[in-house]
């Protein structure tokens, strides 16, 4: 608890961890090098509209929920989804955005892939330290389960025939697969999501204040049109 704000007067400024990778939400624009990305023009917004500046400080994603404990950081902005474990260290402001997983296959693929259980018994994979990759490991049905550093790793074994399918944040793969950053793939039409979750910013736990505030915010900008625009900026 700060102690500007048990005298009434909150902070004018905050510190928000982002990460370089994680397109469209957040990632390094090289012209800038500055981070960018959906979920840097939301905190931003949210800023404006709860009268604080939010200065954006680049964080691998592993290093983002004990960046925010150790205080070096005091918001979240990222493709961080809430879940429960999380939920036991950190605070989850009001969803900014909900998706779920996408199921990413060869482009050449023409197999209909409603549900994981139609992967059995095939070479699957997803990216190190995702729900995904837990998601596929407790599925139980795989002739192997392959983890990758990156998204960009997988696509391309992915391409290459080394795995049949991967699951990764399904508005990260469909701006990436539009843009011909991932090539020879394409997400699975018909794949239905099981893990559906919400993107929310997030505050160190019992931070009341500042979630507060930020809620407060959100509910502006959903209301004012401003959210429903920056969504639509980065096409998701």
């Amino acid at each position: 608890m700060h102690t500007a704000g048990a005298q009434g007067a909150a902070p004018a400024s905050y510190n928000v961890g982002a990460t370089a990778t994680g397109i469209p939400f957040t990632f390094l624009d090289i012209k800038t090098n500055s981070i960018q990305g959906m979920m840097v023009d939301t905190v931003q917004a949210v800023g404006k509209a709860g009268g604080f500046t939010a200065n954006v400080q680049q964080t691998t994603f592993a290093a983002l929920i004990p960046s925010l404990t150790a205080s070096k950081i005091d918001i979240v902005s990222a493709a961080m989804l809430k879940t429960p474990a999380r939920q036991q260290v950190v605070d989850f402001s009001d969803p900014v955005y909900s998706y779920g997983e996408g199921l990413i296959v060869k482009a050449d693929d023409a197999r209909a892939y409603a549900s994981l259980d139609d992967l059995k018994g095939e070479v699957v994979g997803a990216q190190v330290g995702t729900v995904f990759l837990d998601m596929l490991q407790k599925k139980g049905i795989f002739k192997e389960v392959r983890s990758y550093d990156s998204v960009a790793d997988l696509t391309r074994d992915l391409a290459l025939g080394r795995i049949k399918a991967g699951l990764a944040d399904q508005p990260i793969l469909a701006y990436q697969i539009r843009q011909n950053t991932f090539q020879g793939v394409k997400l699975a039409e018909g794949y239905k999501p099981s893990n559906v979750g919400d993107v929310c910013l997030v505050v160190r736990k019992g931070d009341a204040e500042t979630l507060q505030r930020l809620n407060k915010a959100i509910a502006s900008i959903k209301a004012d049109g401003t959210l429903a625009q920056i969504t639509k900026k980065w096409g998701i």
